[in-house]
Formats: C-alpha cells, structure tokens, sequence
C-alpha cells in the first residue's frame, strides 16, 4: 500500500489492464461511463480550433466529444505514460485521419508541453491515482499549462452519498470487480485496486478545494447520485 500513489507502481498497473480496461471500466460504471465523459467534455464548451489536452488520455475514450467540438483545424494531445494504454491509443487515432492528434507517452508531472499553450484540459477517470501532494502538483501542472482564462474539466468514478446506494456500490467495487479481472486478465488482485482507489478517492471535493487554493474558479459536478464526480473550472 505505500506504493499505492508511486507514478510507476500506476504505470504497471495501466499496463497490466490496458487490453481490457475500456470493457471494464464501462462494466465498473454501469454503462455510464461513456455518457459520463461526454457530459464532461461538453461542461466547458470546447471552441473549433484550439487545442485541447487529455490529460492520462488512456485509450483516448474522451476523444470522441473533444473532437466533435474541435473540428479538423484544432489540435489534441493525449498524454499518458502507460505505454500499453497508448497502443489502444494509437488505434483509435487511425479511427480519425482527418483530426491533428498528437500522442505524448510522458508523466503529467514531467511533461515536454509547453507552458501556457493549451486553450482546455479535460481527464477522465485519473484523479483517484493521485495521492493529495500528487492533487496539488497537478494543480499546477494544470495552472502551468494553460492559456489565460483557459478551462478544465475532470471527472472521476465516486462514492455516492446515498447509503443504501453507496452500500450496494461499494460490495460491488470489492466483489464483483476483482471477479471480473479474474474473468479478463486471470488476476483478480489487478482490478481489485480500481476499488481500492476509489474508495479512497472518495469523491471530487477534496480535488475542488485544492484547485481553489491554487487560484482558480472552481465548480463542482455530480452525476448520477454521486457514482461519478467532478470539477470544471477556469483559470483566473
């Protein structure tokens, strides 16, 4: 457990499950997942021609909406440092030749972009892996890599506050996930963790709170009862 939040023990991990984390996390979410990223994405209003980044971009699953929004003539980069996340990645880029889409394997906290270059950040279902230092670093990553008056918006799998609902999503998160890694990967320890981090987590509070200490506008976004959270914001 005290390599929970190391940058490479996440990294091994993202790896492990990269063949079969994009089924998982729509099992895990309850279908939701997908609708949940494009209310995100959507939330900030993403103009045509600018360049947006996707923070632990993943397998890109919120590319979708971006570049909906972006059109031809706008630019996304996905940066991820899984390397086995970025081939699922790199597949998905062949879905849209038309699109500028640049793909960076590299650490958020150690990244090559330049700063105040990037008009919007959104990241989907990443917060969980950051320990609270890790939140306020990435804080001001996010600050660094922002134009003036420039938007986020980030969204992560929740706790929900209602008890009978939290019960049946927490034995859900400790039971019937790691049987689902067990199915796909024959390791039922790998996506056992996926709970154990968003238990953790908890909810996107914490992360709002960070974020308006740093300096930025912050609101906080609820879907569905509280199994996903949320924070857009703006920076000042």
């Amino acid at each position: 457990m005290k390599d929970l939040y190391n940058p490479k023990y996440v990294e091994t991990l993202f790896d492990k499950m990269s063949s079969s984390y994009e089924r998982m996390n729509y099992i895990s979410s309850f279908g939701f997942s997908e609708r949940w990223r494009r209310q995100s994405v959507n939330s900030i209003d993403i103009k045509k021609n600018s360049v947006v980044l996707d923070l632990m971009t993943g397998m890109g699953e919120c590319w979708k909406p971006i570049l909906k929004a972006l059109g031809q003539n706008g630019e996304l980069i996905g940066l991820d440092f899984s390397s086995g996340m970025l081939k699922m990645a790199k597949k998905r880029k062949e879905k849209y030749p038309k699109h500028k889409i640049n793909l960076l394997q590299e650490n958020v906290f150690e990244n090559s972009i330049s700063s105040g270059s990037v008009d919007y950040i959104v990241s989907g279902f990443g917060l969980k892996t950051f320990s609270e230092k890790q939140l306020n670093d990435f804080a001001l990553e996010v600050n660094r890599l922002l134009k003036s008056k420039g938007s986020f918006s980030f969204i992560e799998v929740s706790i929900p506050q209602n008890k009978i609902l939290k019960f049946f999503y927490l034995s859900y998160l400790k039971y019937c996930i790691p049987l689902f890694g067990f199915l796909f990967l024959g390791n039922p320890e790998t996506y056992k963790m996926l709970g154990v981090y968003t238990s953790l987590f908890n909810n996107s509070k914490k992360a709002k709170e960070i974020f308006e200490m740093n300096g930025f506008k912050v609101e906080y976004l609820n879907y569905f009862y509280g199994c996903a959270t949320g924070i857009k914001g703006q920076k000042l």
